[in-house]
């Protein structure tokens, strides 16, 4: 009996020396990757602070209230949209965001935009790829080099940017781009679903509007998919369209009053500006015409039908293809009841980079810039870059696709070697 007594005695013993030993392991890993993470996550920040000003215009900027902007200009606005910048800010991250950063900071200095926005997904807190929760260091660090650059900047959110288990929502992170003085990210509109829902008009010395840039929540995940392993994404929320919906009719009626009030009917440039200003949106997540514009292209055997002109580009996801919200809503309807909207711009899935014009909208994809999310995608190149969008004075809009591994873009630092692989094959 003694024995026995004995051998369990032992047998707890040992069971304690290796529990003790455990989490002095995990206790020492913590430490290490904490230690890491601060170094590397100050690294990136003095890295970012390191670029020079990209030098665009000095355009003056005005925040009428928390949901609207006015940006004056009589000769128009220089856009570029960013997407999936996935800034890790984790240990596991530091070199993948120190590319990402070279790369943000080479096309906005070479193409010296007066406004940039960012369809989402600007952090990537996903600890088994970017070692870390804090959805916080990656927003930081973007914040960092943008008010380095010295260019205005939005975001309209993505489902990474604020995930179930990452410490900061979206409130806090808004509260924190808030502080940096060339953010113009808000919260947005008042009782509105989301954070950001905004618009920014541009509007020439007569008090016009000539075009409207709107930036739209498209959420996070839903239907019990916290985690986002089923890819189920939210849509557009009906207060949310009544907001654009009621936006469109204000700055309609804004321009008529305008216009009436005042001798302002005389041509700028070739036109007259229009009484019912033309407008583009910016979101993450596409919306389901994208899938259902594409589709019907891909089943004409990659030619034009009535509803879908191709613009450029291609497919590059696997699967689905295009992966918008679960459900329906009627934003795109409302977009073509009203005749405003001509051009919208997403992200979100990082192989796509196509642009068709369905049913009398245009439908695009930015390359992306992502290093960190999809495997291996550092290694490749094909996927990454910006859109450009340029806006003449009166309003009239032009965009393109751009690379990032053009000759034009020249790096402040080295720029890696990747492989220009073959998207859509």
């Amino acid at each position: 009996m003694r024995n026995k007594n004995e051998q369990k005695i032992k047998k707890r013993k040992t069971a304690r020396r290796v529990l003790a030993v455990i989490f002095a392991v995990i206790v020492l890993f913590i430490g290490i990757t904490t230690v890491i993470t601060v170094i590397g996550l100050n690294a990136n920040i003095k890295k970012a602070n390191s670029f020079p000003e990209a030098g665009s215009r000095d355009i003056t900027v005005e925040n009428t209230s928390d949901g609207v902007w006015n940006i004056y200009s009589d000769t128009g606005l220089k856009v570029l949209q960013l997407t999936d910048t996935h800034f890790g800010g984790g240990w596991m991250s530091i070199k993948k965001d120190s590319m990402a950063l070279n790369a943000v900071a080479a096309m906005i200095s070479a193409e010296k935009p007066d406004f940039v926005i960012v369809t989402g997904d600007v952090a990537y807190p996903v600890p088994f790829q970017s070692g870390t929760f804090n959805n916080k260091s990656g927003a930081k660090l973007f914040a960092e080099l943008m008010e380095t650059l010295g260019v205005y900047w939005t975001v309209s959110y993505g489902n990474h940017d604020t995930e179930a288990y990452s410490f900061f929502e979206r409130e806090e992170i808004t509260e924190f781009y808030e502080a940096y003085p060339h953010c113009l990210m808000r919260k947005g509109a008042e009782n509105v679903d989301g954070w950001g829902n905004q618009v920014f008009n541009i509007v020439n010395s007569s008090g016009m509007i000539t075009r409207s840039l709107f930036t739209v929540d498209s959420h996070s995940y839903v239907d019990n998919d916290y985690f986002g392993i089923m890819w189920k994404y939210d849509n557009i929320h009906e207060n949310q369209i009544e907001w654009y919906k009621n936006t469109v009719e204000s700055n309609r009626n804004h321009n008529m009053m305008k216009l009436y009030s005042s001798s302002i009917a005389t041509p700028l440039g070739d036109k007259l500006v229009t009484l019912n200003p033309r407008s583009s949106v910016f979101l993450h997540v596409p919306l389901s015409e994208y899938k259902d514009a594409w589709n019907e292209y891909v089943e004409n055997g990659y030619s034009d039908t009535e509803n879908v002109k191709h613009n450029y580009g291609v497919a590059g996801e696997s699967g689905k293809v295009v992966y918008p919200g679960i459900y329906e809503d009627n934003f795109f309807e409302t977009m073509q009841e009203l005749h405003s909207t001509d051009t919208v711009f997403c992200g979100h899935d990082h192989l796509n980079n196509f642009s068709v014009n369905y049913k009398g909208i245009d439908l695009t994809y930015s390359y992306s810039v992502d290093y960190l999310a999809y495997v291996g995608i550092y290694k490749l190149g094909s996927q990454r870059g910006c859109t450009l969008i340029n806006i003449d004075e009166n309003g009239e809009i032009e965009y393109s696709a751009e690379n990032y591994y053009q000759d034009k873009y020249t790096s402040h630092y080295s720029k890696e070697e990747v492989t220009m692989q073959e998207l859509g094959k």
